[in-house]
């Protein structure tokens, strides 16, 4: 009877393991697969929390083998752009800049020769309003729907899928992408039409390059006051003047951690659009400005690939003062 009654429970075993291997089959044949290109710092664990999800994903090999860690998840890699858009439904982009965009929808192989009616693009790189509203409207010329949607967050949100999704499109293709948006953000808004998401993070970058540079100016006077910068940052997380930046970037600085979570290069691009843009406004932007020119300083002194954080190098050197250890 032992023997019997262990037999059940392994057959019982089996027919639930068999069950949830089924649910799990049955939920990816019901989820749109998805083409991811542009696995680096950002969009390596993004589309690790796309697998994680039970999304089908497929990578483009043009350049590199995908990572390892994402391979064993089960990513699939094909031969070039177009190839990643006809095996998909949404191809997601996450690339460096304008130029780089373009490249990987409209160049040669790329994503729109291989695009069929009804399929979605999603650009979360963080690049120029203008030419995305160009982009969208050639994508749009083929049958399918275009969304903005950069992000904000840095590696620390891309790794804990708690990024803030700014998109900017038709309200039916955000409903289409939401689901996609929710493996890998939390603060996910429709801001308006093609090119608004990408304005909004443009605005967000002023106000987090603006922000690192006053953190940074008040360490390094309170250090060459003689007070602790460490214990000076600490005290002012209880005021008026604790934020995410003086949490994260001013401990950075104090303990002069610079490896990138964002590229001072990346910042110096998206102020650059910023002013660009402004310009083109006939708007003023004088602290913005300002802060190019500090980031510009650390890019001259060999600093273009450290993390933003360390623009408070810049302050430094006009103070004649260091803080922090290391």
């Amino acid at each position: 009877m032992v023997q019997a009654s262990r037999q059940r429970k392994q057959r019982r075993g089996v027919t639930a393991g068999t069950q949830d291997r089924q649910n799990r089959q049955n939920r990816q044949n019901s989820m749109e697969t998805i083409g991811f290109i542009g696995l680096g710092i950002m969009g390596a664990p993004m589309a690790g929390h796309l697998l994680d999800a039970g999304y089908g994903v497929v990578t483009s090999s043009h350049r590199k083998p995908p990572p390892a860690e994402l391979s064993a998840k089960g990513l699939k890699a094909v031969a070039g752009h177009d190839a990643v858009a006809r095996a998909v439904d949404i191809v997601v982009t996450m690339v460096p800049d304008t130029p780089q965009v373009e490249e990987v929808l409209f160049g040669k192989k790329g994503v729109a020769e291989g695009l069929s009616k009804g399929k979605l693009v999603i650009d979360m790189s963080s690049i120029s309003p203008i030419a995305t509203k160009e982009f969208a409207s050639r994508i749009n010329a083929l049958g399918c729907d275009y969304l903005d949607a950069p992000v904000s967050g840095g590696e620390v949100g891309a790794k804990a899928a708690s990024l803030t999704i700014m998109v900017g499109g038709e309200d039916k293709a955000f409903d289409r992408a939401r689901p996609v948006f929710a493996t890998m953000g939390k603060n996910i808004t429709l801001v308006g039409g093609n090119g608004v998401g990408q304005t909004t993070k443009v605005a967000n970058q002023i106000v987090v390059a603006l922000t690192i540079e006053a953190v940074a100016e008040a360490l390094v006077f309170a250090a060459k006051a003689g007070a602790d910068p460490a214990r000076v940052r600490q005290a002012l997380m209880g005021g008026l003047a604790a934020s995410r930046i003086l949490e994260v970037h001013g401990e950075r600085m104090v303990k002069r951690t610079f490896q990138p979570g964002f590229r001072i290069e990346l910042h110096q691009k998206d102020l650059a659009l910023a002013l660009d843009g402004a310009r083109a406004l006939g708007v003023a932007l004088p602290n913005t400005a300002m802060t190019q020119q500090l980031f510009g300083s650390c890019a001259a002194n060999g600093c273009a690939r450290e993390d933003h954080s360390a623009l408070v190098k810049a302050l430094e050197r006009l103070a004649g003062h260091a803080i922090g250890r290391g």
